[in-house]
């Protein structure tokens, strides 16, 4: 189905449909204005869009004629669309090749890959990213379902328990353990995995989701070697909740990696060197998935605290906001109030996260240093 021309007058009776591939995402705060995220998969062009104008994307699916979406908008908006606006709003989307039948632009230019080196670089690690998460998607399925998850998330919250109910014998441990080179290579190697295990992760909720993965590789910048897994329209997964369980996975999965480890150190301990060796690794583990959910970017925290809040660009529209708020700026009141909210809570939350992780490596360093 084409797009009517410009200047023609466009029939009620009209039914447009936005061209497969099209995603619409959910409103966000973005400053003082409310924005959706629009993106043709096809070319990778991505922009905002009004509330009204995205009412009208989410609808546009060829089963509605241009009148009946006008009643729908006007039920809800309080007012029809003329037809200069109508004209305007149908041209923009067909120039932007979003309308089933429209000329498609041609893609974004494919950004040319950073010279790899010794010293930094990234390597992609297969050629079908999606096709391979898709596959270890249907391998653990099963255990994202409610009945395995959360047996299993109730054991994480055990060992977690444990861990700081013992937090002095895994200090001690872990502070052996750097003593110990051997020991700390094998750690190191393990946490390594655990790392790689985390980006997997995300790809794989994500997939359960519905979304698309887009590359698994590796990245180097000498002597730090990671692995990465870029999800490419994790803002467009279905609801707010797959969104946060996509970011919240990797540290899940992270803590899920040292449940066999715990229950070495709990259960059954071969032999007191393996004991402090596993609540050693307990411990960073512990400490690397948590890292990983503080909220400033590019964590995972900051993207669960993006979605909680449904905002864009969190950090910065907060600090913009902050600054108004201070200076008594009349734009400040332009905020919506949920916006504002956010905007307040966010910097409230990020000093009590980082006031007690002080706290916490004080407490582990008075314990190392004086032993009580």
């Amino acid at each position: 189905m084409s797009a009517p021309a410009e200047r023609a007058a466009v029939p009620g009776s009209y039914r447009p449909a936005l061209r497969a591939g099209v995603l619409v995402g959910g409103p966000l705060y973005d400053g003082p204005a409310t924005v959706h995220l629009v993106k043709d998969t096809g070319t990778g062009h991505a922009f905002k869009a009004g509330p009204r104008e995205a009412f009208l994307l989410a609808r546009m699916d060829g089963t509605r004629a241009l009148d009946e979406l006008g009643t729908e908008y006007a039920a809800v908006h309080g007012k029809r669309l003329g037809e200069a606006q109508w004209r305007q709003l149908l041209a923009l989307l067909g120039t932007r090749g979003l309308l089933d039948g429209a000329p498609r632009p041609a893609a974004d230019p494919v950004a040319p890959a950073e010279p790899r080196t010794l010293w930094r670089g990234t390597l992609r690690l297969v050629a079908d990213a999606d096709a391979t998460t898709a596959r270890l998607h249907r391998m653990v399925r099963p255990l994202l379902h409610p009945a395995a998850l959360v047996p299993l998330l109730l054991l994480v919250l055990a060992l977690e328990t444990a861990l700081v109910l013992r937090a002095g014998e895994a200090l001690d441990a872990t502070w052996a353990l750097f003593r110990n080179p051997v020991l700390l290579v094998a750690a190191a190697t393990l946490l390594w995995l655990s790392t790689a295990l985390h980006e997997l992760a995300h790809g794989v909720v994500a997939r359960h989701y519905g979304g698309t993965v887009a590359e698994i590789g590796l990245r180097w910048r000498l002597p730090v070697v990671i692995m990465y897994c870029t999800v490419d329209n994790y803002p467009y997964l279905p609801t707010r909740w797959a969104r946060i369980a996509t970011a919240v996975a990797g540290a899940v999965m992270n803590l899920l990696f040292l449940l066999p480890f715990g229950a070495l150190w709990l259960l059954a301990p071969p032999d007191d060197a393996t004991r402090d060796a596993c609540a050693a690794l307990v411990l960073l583990g512990t400490v690397q998935a948590l890292a990983m959910l503080i909220p400033l970017p590019p964590l995972d925290g900051y993207q669960i605290a993006g979605q909680l809040t449904r905002t864009l660009g969190l950090f910065t529209a907060s600090r913009t906001y902050l600054g108004l708020a201070l200076r008594r700026d009349a734009a400040a009141r332009a905020y919506p109030a949920p916006a504002r909210r956010a905007y307040l809570a966010y910097p409230a939350a990020v000093l009590l996260v980082l006031a007690g992780t002080g706290l916490a490596l004080w407490a582990a360093a008075r314990h190392l240093l004086t032993g009580s």
